[in-house]
């Protein structure tokens, strides 16, 4: 381990919020057990420059270390729970180390 927080930074764009809500809620416990945190949920973005993207919804997720955001991302359990955001939403998704 590094010893450097690593990050889940997704931003989505949700087609079917009634389907997506099974997501949501089977998505915050598993990302709890493998030691991440939701730090940002959706909510108002002011999106003062946008020539790279125009971003719809943000979602950031606090991993204790990359391991744990790698371990949760391949996870059978994950695999199970992303096909339900993959048919109801499209989204870009990326991991970055930070402090």
């Amino acid at each position: 381990m590094s010893g450097k927080n690593f990050y889940l930074v997704l931003d989505i764009d949700i087609h079917n919020p009634e389907n997506y809500q099974k997501y949501i809620e089977l998505g915050k416990p598993l990302v709890q057990r493998f030691g991440g945190e939701y730090l940002i949920r959706g909510g108002l973005i002011n999106a003062a420059e946008t020539e790279l993207w125009k971003p719809k919804r943000i979602v950031v997720i606090k991993f204790p270390d990359k391991e744990s955001a790698m371990n949760w991302y391949n996870s059978e359990e994950y695999k199970a729970i992303k096909k339900i955001r993959l048919e109801n939403s499209t989204s870009t998704l990326f991991f970055v180390e930070g402090a």
